[in-house]
């Protein structure tokens, strides 16, 4: 473990450097959004257009899991940070549209810029993506969600234990330099598409910034289904 939490130091060094900028504001993304999108609170958000080509890398990022429907009409791509509270509403949210939209694909894309230790739980998190399936996978991200308090690499790896993952291979995994070159695709794919909040998604070409509520996401993807855009 000594290893291991130097590297996430290491890390978190690293990402710091990248986190200023993926945080930073967008140059235009608050200048008007591009579709009359509303929160479940009734506050505007935030969405504008991405470049095709920067939609197409997040599926090949290697930390990327694609769950829910594989064939799926409409993909959702979410960026999240295990300690966004945020994020936490946002995959039981999503959760509960996966059980009840089976035509919907999930990209869960790991996005640790909220301090060192999202960075260490980060690291165990991409090594049960290395180690498992994409089902684990989910498994162990509904899990780490469904508790409370504040998510580090101790944490993360009991829920690995729980879920059935021997510690030492998944501490082996989470310790191997490709890990720290995940999290810093990742971190890069995000700062260049402007993601400027936890969580933020992806979805026919538009970024949609925070959370906007279980009912607006299912309005995006029947929008997308009914005139292929995210508001019609």
């Amino acid at each position: 473990m000594c290893r291991f939490r130097l590297r996430a130091a290491v890390a978190a060094a690293l990402l710091a450097l990248l986190a200023v900028s993926a945080l930073a504001p967008r140059a235009g993304a608050q200048d008007g959004s591009l579709f009359p999108i509303k929160g479940q609170d009734g506050s505007p958000v935030v969405n504008y257009r991405v470049p095709v080509e920067l939609e197409s890398r997040i599926e090949a990022l290697p930390g990327a899991v694609v769950v829910g429907n594989p064939k799926g009409d409409v993909t959702l791509a979410e960026f999240y940070d295990l300690n966004c509270p945020f994020c936490r509403k946002a995959a039981a949210d999503v959760a509960a549209i996966l059980a009840a939209d089976r035509e919907l694909r999930l990209v869960l894309v790991p996005f640790p810029v909220l301090g060192v230790q999202s960075i260490q739980a980060g690291r165990v998190e991409l090594a049960v993506q290395k180690l498992g399936t994409p089902t684990q996978f989910l498994s162990f991200h509904d899990k780490i969600y469904a508790g409370r308090g504040t998510v580090d690499g101790k944490r993360a790896l009991a829920v690995a234990k729980e879920l059935g993952f021997p510690v030492p291979k998944i501490t082996a995994a989470a310790d191997d330099d490709a890990v720290t070159d995940t999290m810093l695709a990742h971190v890069r794919l995000g700062n260049a598409l402007g993601l400027q909040a936890t969580p933020s998604f992806v979805i026919k070409g538009v970024a949609v910034l925070g959370h906007p509520g279980r009912t607006a996401l299912e309005q995006m993807i029947a929008a997308v289904r009914r005139c292929d855009q995210i508001s019609c």
